[in-house]
């Protein structure tokens, strides 16, 4: 999930580049590009893929033919904030990785009693 939105992200960034745009969205761009390569390498998945999924809303409104994607990146984005990076990232190489077990709320754990005593 993270190398599909961060790729998308990436290839928007500099291809937006190495098209003529205007100076002011220049830096918008790079910074496209830049949450596109931290979202690869797993590296603040959480913030990241908050602000990549403001970022994708934000082209989806400015570009209505390509919404769809947008709007799609979006939500791939907004997961990836929502589920963290993973096992196999820089967060969980540098911070150890989360993993959240749910219990099924039995006091006795995983044996079911049975409903017919």
């Amino acid at each position: 999930m993270r190398v599909a939105a961060g790729g998308a992200l990436l290839f928007h960034g500099v291809a937006a580049l190495t098209a003529e745009v205007t100076s002011a969205w220049v830096a918008f761009h790079i910074f496209c590009a830049a949450m596109g390569v931290l979202l690869v390498v797993g590296l603040w998945t959480p913030i990241v893929g908050a602000l990549a999924a403001i970022d994708a809303a934000l082209l989806g409104f400015l570009s209505p033919p390509a919404a769809g994607f947008y709007l799609l990146l979006a939500t791939l984005a907004a997961a990836l904030a929502l589920l963290g990076p993973g096992a196999w990232s820089l967060d969980a190489r540098l911070f150890g990785w989360k993993r959240v077990e749910i219990r099924n709320g039995n006091a006795q754990g995983s044996r079911r009693d049975s409903p017919l005593k």
